[in-house]
């Protein structure tokens, strides 16, 4: 059986995956649009998204090591619940949502990029172009997109971080001396699902659990430090922002961070925020298109998706088929315009819905494992068990509740979320009844989900 490369990815490998997803230029939108619309209050939504975020950390590092599979969550559920909610997990959690958030993602880098480096070119042109290049990095091999990944993650951690201390300190001259008051609990609390978005993703490390040269170690570090550092970027982009910004500007504009540094640094800003959107966007793309793969090849070897995501490049051993797959699905929808810059706010939503549903069952594998499998070999565990999983359980359950302030909107965000899992779900029933002739609900035996 051919298999992934092992002991390619070290720790600022790694790192720049956790970070690199997450930083990207949808989050940097939806940052400028909370800090618009919740003015300082919105630093405590995040601040409460972020210690959610530890916790989802905390789960997925003991999964990961305990279980190093590339099929990350389907593997772990697989064990835990059986195969059902496995498949579940990953297609309405992962594979759908990043279909829908990675052409929302290339669909703001590309709108920049034209605005302020190339006026003349067709922002379709843009963002398709900048797919081919995801798509080749990754074909090429889990080391060249490795490669690319810190390069792209320097450069935007370093041009966000920049922007924002000059911002905080005050070397321009800030234009907002009027900030509105602070929104009420329950606002906050809607606010939520928006600052989670600015933090979610750090568990897209674990599909690349095989071929980490010390996972042990690397995985749980790469998840918790990547957290502080996307913490620490946003606070500091967010206050400038405010600072700078009128937060009707930055609540309505579809590109307010290109408002935040132009306002900043002048004519530079513009400079600074088009390199700062297309590297953030680089760095999303090129770990969407290394992760889902590996996740569907996983699934692949578990039998919950078609054979052939599990075949490999016979020189580079990339999952060539998913890479494709997961690149024309994207293709499609940067063509027709499905995901534009104006249904940013509605997909990204909807997406952490499905995807905080995914941290549920995540949580729920680490509790029942624990209880199934005692004696199992655990290299991180959960600091505190079984608090982190329990609260983040109620936590992400609360703010699915109250998962937008605007109850038009809400509605909107719950039809899609609805799209994604029963899409998800029906796949789901039909393959695990018709193809798979296994019960919806028998766990496997963990040897026997380690063969696979």
């Amino acid at each position: 059986m051919e298999e992934l490369k092992k002991g390619v990815l070290g720790f600022p490998s790694l790192l720049a995956v956790a970070v690199g997803l997450v930083v990207a230029s949808t989050t940097l939108v939806s940052l400028c649009q909370g800090m618009g619309l919740g003015g300082y209050g919105f630093i405590l939504a995040m601040l409460i998204a972020w210690v959610l975020m530890i916790f989802q950390a905390f789960t997925f590092s003991e999964l990961a090591v305990s279980m190093p599979r590339a099929g990350s969550i389907s593997s772990y559920t697989e064990v835990a619940l059986g195969h059902f909610p496995a498949i579940i997990a990953t297609i309405a959690g992962y594979i759908i949502v990043q279909l829908l958030a990675g052409p929302a993602e290339i669909a703001v880098a590309s709108i920049v990029v034209k605005n302020v480096f190339f006026p003349g070119l067709s922002p379709t042109l843009i963002g398709v172009l900048m797919l081919f290049l995801f798509m080749l990095l990754n074909l090429l091999g889990v080391d060249v997109f490795a490669k690319a990944e810190i390069v792209f993650t320097i450069i935007k951690i370093v041009t966000v971080a920049v922007i924002g201390l000059v911002g905080i300190f005050a070397l321009g001259n800030p234009q907002v001396t009027v900030v509105a008051p602070p929104p009420g609990i329950v606002d906050i609390i809607g606010f939520v699902a928006l600052g989670v978005w600015l933090l979610i993703g750090t568990e897209f490390i674990c599909p690349l659990v095989e071929e980490a040269k010390n996972p042990r170690r690397d995985l749980p570090l790469a998840m918790i430090l990547g957290l502080v550092i996307i913490l620490a970027l946003n606070l500091v982009f967010g206050i400038a922002a405010i600072r700078f910004v009128p937060q009707n500007l930055l609540s309505t504009s579809p590109t307010p961070h290109v408002e935040v540094a132009s306002s900043i640094l002048g004519k530079a800003g513009l400079y600074w925020a088009g390199t700062a959107t297309f590297f953030a966007t680089a760095g999303v793309i090129n770990t969407l298109m290394a992760s889902v793969p590996r996740m569907l090849y996983g699934m692949a070897h578990a039998g919950q998706v078609p054979a052939i995501f599990k075949w490999l490049h016979p020189r580079f051993r990339t999952p060539w088929v998913g890479i494709i797959l997961m690149g024309l699905g994207m293709l499609v929808q940067i063509l027709s315009g499905i995901s534009t810059i104006e249904t940013i706010v509605v997909f990204i939503v909807a997406s952490a819905f499905s995807w905080l549903l995914a941290y549920i069952i995540a949580h729920v594998d680490v509790i029942i494992l624990r209880v199934r499998y005692p004696r199992l070999e655990r290299p991180f565990k959960t600091p505190g068990f079984p608090v982190p999983q329990i609260l983040g359980i109620l936590g992400i359950m609360l703010v699915l509740i109250y998962i937008f302030p605007d109850p038009k909107m809400k509605r909107e965000i719950y039809k899609y979320a609805f799209y994604f899992l029963g899409g998800g779900a029906v796949y789901a029933f039909l393959w695990c009844t018709l193809k798979m002739k296994k019960g919806l609900f028998k766990p496997i035996r963990y040897e026997e989900a380690l063969k696979e």
